[in-house]
């Protein structure tokens, strides 16, 4: 009797440990981990100053990516493709819209945010994930043609523009440069010549550069990361404070709440800056982890991809993986130093709704696919398949 029991109460318990073991259910827990560690370390991190309310904004941020990830999970997401370009459409107005003087709200001189009151959205974080939504249907309905230069390659390039353009206007570099690098990503794994690509990288960075000489302040910021990193000058003044924070803490770490990074020397500690913060207080073990962590969700996230049907949720879930797993990149190099300073918060420990709640719908993503996926692997005979990298 009691092995039948045990044998009821495993099958009972099944379907949980599977889900946990799958690659969706591995990725949900590591965000879960690092969003845990997010609440700890802002709390942690304002205790000088009124944590009770940096913690209550976090906490609402991550219920709100939560309903996020559930109502995504559940959506019939090919009955929603139908509709790409209306959603396309929609985040376009609303990137226009954040432009107006009066409507969008403008900090340190970027125009980026849609305001409530008290509340602040973030209106690139609906660009991103709208670039990936219309890019996978549009290279999805015309992979016959992805050889062209025209249909695979200058159409899908313009709507990666169009998104890019608008995200630079606010201005928001990183943000743009993360949905370009996405963007090309995408195009290359659908299957677009790679010889196209060489120009368009070029005339990228040839467009940066001529930004950068543009804007004087990030011009002032470009070259004192080149100064620091080429001729030995002393390192810009956030970048400085945040190598000190890593010293600091050294292996063992200074203990919660008792870095010096809480009293206001380091700028956007809470933010982009909350890597030195962890490093400062938990040490370098956790900081190592943390890259662990990241790399575990990457890694699981693309062994999700062999279970894709077609092409179009192979793209949308492959854009998912890298809008979390570049930024991560980006914000670690320019925590550490290795990227110039440019604002981009850490996923799922950061302060901030914005990114928390696009962080829930990229999870809602992978957790909908994990659901609707079948185990079976890519029929090779699917013409929607020919070419795709």
């Amino acid at each position: 009797m009691a092995v039948s029991v045990s044998s009821r109460h495993t099958a009972a318990l099944a379907p949980r440990d599977r889900f946990a073991l799958s690659p969706a259910g591995i990725m949900v827990i590591c965000a879960a981990g690092l969003a845990i560690l997010g609440l700890t370390i802002l709390f942690s991190a304002s205790v000088t100053k009124n944590p009770e309310v940096y913690l209550f904004k976090q906490a609402a941020g991550i219920g709100m990516a939560i309903v996020a990830a559930l109502v995504v999970s559940r959506v019939n997401i090919e009955f929603l493709r139908r509709y790409a370009w209306w959603i396309g459409g929609a985040a376009v107005v609303v990137l226009l819209i954040v432009l107006i003087p009066g409507i969008g709200v403008t900090v340190n001189g970027s125009r980026r945010w849609l305001g409530l009151g008290s509340l602040r959205f973030q209106v690139s974080e609906i660009g991103k994930i709208a670039m990936v939504f219309c890019l996978a249907h549009y290279l999805a309905i015309n992979q016959s043609r992805i050889g062209e230069f025209k249909r695979g390659f200058l159409i899908p390039l313009a709507i990666v523009g169009l998104f890019v353009a608008l995200i630079i206007k606010e201005p928001d570099l990183g943000t743009a440069a993360l949905t370009g690098a996405v963007g090309l990503t995408l195009l290359f794994l659908a299957g677009a010549r790679l010889i196209y690509f060489i120009p368009a990288v070029f005339a990228g960075i040839a467009g940066i550069a001529a930004l950068i000489y543009l804007m004087p302040n990030r011009l002032g910021r470009i070259t004192e990361y080149i100064n620091y990193v080429f001729h030995d000058a002393p390192p810009p003044y956030q970048l400085y404070q945040s190598l000190l924070a890593f010293a600091a803490g050294g292996t063992p770490g200074a203990g919660l709440g008792q870095g010096r990074q809480q009293m206001n020397f380091l700028p956007e500690a809470h933010t982009d800056f909350i890597f030195a913060v962890i490093g400062e207080e938990l040490g370098i073990v956790f900081t190592l982890g943390i890259i662990v962590v990241f790399l575990i969700m990457c890694v699981a996230g693309f062994i999700h991809l062999r279970r894709a049907p077609n092409l179009f949720q192979y793209l949308l879930v492959t854009g998912a993986v890298l809008l979390i797993g570049l930024q991560a990149i980006i914000n670690l190099g320019v925590v550490t130093g290795v990227f110039p300073t440019k604002g981009m918060s850490l996923p799922f420990i950061s302060a901030g709704m914005s990114n928390l709640l696009l962080m829930g719908i990229l999870l809602g993503i992978i957790l909908n696919t994990q659901r609707t996926w079948t185990r079976a692997r890519i029929d090779p005979r699917n013409t929607e398949w020919e070419g795709a990298r």
